[in-house]
């Protein structure tokens, strides 16, 4: 959710030419946090604040979830679903669909590493 604050997020939105929208299943994101829950009681999960209370921020994330789900979540897939007819969407729908997405932007990324150092020859 780092998106800051929604107003400023609509700003962004706005003015961006291309939008990439992960829009996963609650069950998924209730898996995921429950998931670093219990790697989180083993060792410290990846981006996670030094310091920070494991437990009441996992807790804070179940409660952030759902309210985030029922009164975010629709204004943006309103907001995703008009934005297509002027700008690039990408909706992505599953950890599938996001995998797929970032190789694509990998294999993208290689051809035109190629191409410029093929020009530099």
């Amino acid at each position: 959710m780092g998106f800051g604050c929604l107003k400023s997020a609509w700003e962004r939105f706005a003015s961006a030419d291309t939008l990439v929208y992960i829009d996963l299943p609650l069950s998924t994101h209730f898996r995921w946090i429950t998931k670093r829950l219990i790697k989180g009681l083993f060792v410290a999960p990846e981006g996670w604040p030094e310091g920070s209370p494991m437990l009441s921020g996992t807790m804070s994330s179940y409660r952030v979830l759902w309210l985030y789900h029922q009164y975010v979540t629709p204004k943006y897939r309103d907001r995703v679903l008009q934005a297509a007819a002027s700008k690039r969407v990408h909706h992505l729908r599953s950890a599938a669909e996001i995998d797929i997405f970032l190789q694509g932007i990998e294999l993208q990324t290689r051809a035109l590493d190629s191409i410029q150092k093929n020009a530099l020859r």
